[in-house]
């Protein structure tokens, strides 16, 4: 650090990306990207009439994006916010919907970014433990005055929160708002999105770094009533105003168009997790039950950090959390099933060699 930061800066910690190995020589399962390239459309989009354009500024409204968005979940534009990735959204709203009287919970357990986003905006939090088996109980946060963040479904645990429960909460306060982050939604979860008509304090946001293989791209969106997508433009426009490229607008509108590309790659994953979960447990691990696009696993045998170490020394990266309750397990995104096979006989050789 230099010598001219201030103390603001100095107190954070800052959010620990996952790896990103430049050689590719890791059959990379750690950071919950997509094993399949984007959609033909998106290819067809990215042209280089568009790359000649790169000149110019993109649109601020993000209109073309917002709009696809809007027609797949029925909703208006006025219901859309297009951010830089969902983190950039997420950081949108803690800073709408969280400050001086408006204290923000989360759980202790899940995805550590807020953790790094309340510190960076300096805000009151609580921290409310998920229960023994990793679930998320709403009836835990119902007291709560403030702002209510759930990731849905969990990272790094990838158990759901069924629908119904998160509407027992939007109802029990409709003075706060509620933040359902959908990263991982897409893989088999409940989505919360057809609520947004009936309840004006429910905050959905999505990405498309997962089940639309747009991690590089880099397009994330918040849905939400409108007054809650002017908040968050109001934040925005104080911050970033032309927030997503060009390029990132054209691919992210044709991804979302291409329904019939996103169902078969959603749908391959949810086969290549559960043969996944199938042979972990035949190996001994327990396999928390997972509706995301990666499994949380851990071995009585071997600790987390050897069994991740152990891996990336064979040539398969994967997540390890060195965190209070998970240090034993480790985070495994489902790849290709190529990938997934390999990581089976990697684990098998480890566990042989006990």
């Amino acid at each position: 650090m230099s010598r001219w930061i201030s103390q603001e800066a100095e107190r954070l910690a800052p959010y620990t990306p996952g790896e990103q190995p430049q050689d590719q020589q890791y059959v990379k399962l750690n950071t919950n990207e997509s094993p399949f390239p984007p959609s033909p459309k998106v290819l067809k989009a990215i042209n280089r009439a568009e790359i000649l354009k790169l000149n110019l500024y993109s649109d601020p409204t993000c209109a073309a994006l917002t709009e696809a968005i809007a027609r797949r979940y029925e909703l208006k534009a006025k219901n859309v916010l297009a951010g830089n990735g969902s983190d950039e959204v997420l950081a949108f709203a803690f800073r709408a919907f969280c400050g001086a009287g408006q204290p923000v919970a989360f759980a202790d357990v899940t995805y550590g970014f807020y953790k790094s986003q309340a510190a960076l905006f300096d805000l009151d939090v609580k921290i409310i433990p998920l229960r023994e088996d990793f679930t998320l109980h709403v009836d835990d946060y119902m007291d709560f005055p403030g702002t209510i963040v759930i990731a849905n479904p969990n990272a790094p645990t990838g158990i759901a929160v069924p629908r119904n429960d998160i509407q027992r909460l939007l109802e029990a306060n409709p003075d706060r708002v509620v933040i359902v982050d959908e990263a991982y939604v897409d893989f088999g979860a409940e989505s919360c999105v057809p609520m947004i008509y009936r309840y004006d304090n429910l905050l959905v946001t999505q990405t498309m770094s997962k089940s639309r293989s747009l991690a590089g791209g880099r397009v994330g969106y918040a849905l939400g009533s409108p007054e809650l997508i002017a908040d968050l433009n109001r934040v925005k426009y104080s911050f970033h105003p032309y927030n997503v490229n060009r390029l990132s607008i054209a691919a992210g509108a044709a991804a979302v168009a291409d329904e019939a590309y996103f169902a078969a790659c959603t749908a391959a994953i949810r086969q290549t997790r559960a043969w996944t979960v199938g042979e972990l447990e035949n190996l001994g691990f327990t396999v928390l039950p997972s509706q995301a696009n990666f499994v949380f696993a851990r071995h009585c045998q071997l600790p987390g950090e050897t069994l991740y170490r152990k891996l990336k020394e064979n040539g398969v990266l994967v997540r390890w959390f060195d965190a209070d309750r998970i240090r034993d397990y480790i985070r495994i995104t489902i790849g290709s099933m190529e990938q997934m096979e390999t990581l089976v006989e990697e684990l098998t050789a480890i566990l042989e060699e006990l």
